[in-house]
């Protein structure tokens, strides 16, 4: 295995040799497995393995980024030259420059979050025989005509990053996961659902057959699927599909798009965007969460906090170089990756869950959309209108009757998010752990 941390110095010194004033560097070594099947058999198996760099070099306010996957002496020598070269054509950025060394954590060992699990990797033949024991679950079910797809996958990635301010720090991260896609019916009167696993540890993860049965039985149920009449209803959004709500909230609150005054809540710092009582926290430190990190790609230590506190906007989600074009600190949540600068972004994220069930939900809502699935998004940044295209049952009277398809639902997220009611269903394994979310008033387009 090749020593990234001294990989990513040697990067570091042919920058300061080709000009650079400063620079960091990141190298990525991954190997990841994929298997997928289909009636039985094989049908695709891949193995990736390599290494990854990437150097941004800074010449006073002027910075310019260069990534390869050849390690080589003389191909970083050349990647540093060519960096250096682009920045001195770059536009200058007041905002652009590494963290100050007094800003630099101090805690780089990030064994406690159990990131990667360091049993043995998996062979592929263990991988094919978990998706075969799924797709042979899922077709035990008499409703389904066909499992389109079933796949089984595994990786693992060691990451350093270093930069000329002194820090250096890595970790390693795994993930096993497995999918199964079931389809019912024929023809145009063909539905499909899934179900799947994913988790850090393969000690964790679902029973395959458990995942078979499940996506089979999804698809069962959405047989005979119908749009439904146009109007305004309550729309519960389930589990599995919620946390977009919760995504759209993040976008918002981006410092990228808050700089640039893109985004419809950039005056709402300090009101009430949630109901009260609902809040949203972000917890780097949660271990074996896919999104826990000890540092952020800029070095700085992450931190537990509220993005929306007992309904309340508290702040942005900052990197170095948004925090200086707002005048703020950064919130530690640089994010990056081998080809471009940082940029902020968000960890693991758990909204206040509720005190009822989805079930619960289903009878308050009286008559209106479960949505079990969406495609397709149109939200406007400027304004948080809402359109989305999506899929579920529809309840009559607080019970589900029929399932549908091919409607659009479509609102404001300000009036939604004040609006939404949480169940207690969230996953607590997820990196977003965010409930099934019932939403009043929301205008549905079917026939």
């Amino acid at each position: 295995m090749t020593d990234l941390a001294a990989l990513t110095q040697q990067i570091l010194d042919a920058a300061r040799r080709a000009g650079a004033d400063d620079a960091d560097a990141i190298a990525v070594q991954g190997t990841s497995i994929a298997i997928d099947v289909r009636q039985g058999a094989l049908e695709k198996a891949e193995r990736s393995e390599g290494v990854d760099i990437g150097l941004r070099v800074l010449l006073g306010q002027r910075q310019a980024c260069v990534s390869t996957s050849d390690s080589r002496p003389a191909a970083i020598a050349a990647m540093a030259e060519r960096a250096v070269a682009m920045a001195k054509e770059a536009p200058e950025d007041p905002t652009v420059g590494l963290a100050d060394p007094s800003q630099l954590t101090a805690q780089t060992d990030s064994g406690y979050l159990e990131l990667c699990d360091e049993s043995p990797e998996p062979d592929p033949q263990t991988l094919q025989d978990y998706a075969l024991r799924a797709e042979a679950a899922a077709q035990e079910n008499a409703g389904i005509s066909q499992v389109s797809e079933t796949s089984a996958g595994y990786s693992r990635r060691q990451i350093h990053a270093a930069a000329t301010n002194g820090f250096s720090g890595g970790y390693a991260r795994s993930d096993i996961g497995l999918s199964c896609v079931a389809i019912s019916g024929t023809g145009t009167g063909m539905e499909r659902d899934y179900d799947y696993d994913t988790r850090i540890f393969q000690s964790d993860m679902r029973e395959p057959e458990d995942i078979g049965r499940t996506a089979a039985a999804r698809a069962v149920e959405r047989a005979g699927s119908r749009r439904p009449k146009t109007g305004a209803y309550p729309v519960l959004f389930d589990e599995r599909v919620a946390s977009s709500l919760i995504g759209h909230l993040v976008q918002a609150i981006n410092g990228s798009a808050i700089a640039r005054g893109a985004s419809f809540l950039r005056d709402a710092l300090g009101e009430q965007i949630l109901p009260e009582g609902m809040s949203l926290i972000e917890d780097p430190h949660r271990p074996r969460a896919f999104a826990s990190k000890i540092f952020d790609a800029e070095g700085l230590a992450t931190q537990r906090r509220a993005l929306i506190d007992n309904g309340t906007l508290t702040g942005w989600t900052l990197d170095l170089a948004t925090g200086r074009k707002l005048g703020l600190p950064s919130t530690a949540n640089a994010g990056r990756g081998t080809s471009a600068p940082p940029s902020p972004g968000v960890t693991n994220l758990a909204l206040t869950q509720g005190d009822v069930s989805r079930d619960d939900l289903i009878a308050q809502m009286g008559t209106g959309l479960l949505v079990t699935s969406m495609i397709g998004s149109t939200i406007n940044p400027n304004t948080g209108d809402y359109s989305r295209g999506a899929a579920g049952f529809w309840v009559q009277n607080g019970e589900i009757t029929h399932p549908v398809n091919e409607c659009t639902i479509a609102g404001n997220l300000r009036d939604m998010w004040r609006t939404m009611i949480a169940a207690n269903d969230a996953r607590a394994h997820l990196s977003r752990v965010v409930p099934s979310l019932l939403v009043s008033g929301l205008t549905l387009a079917g026939d």
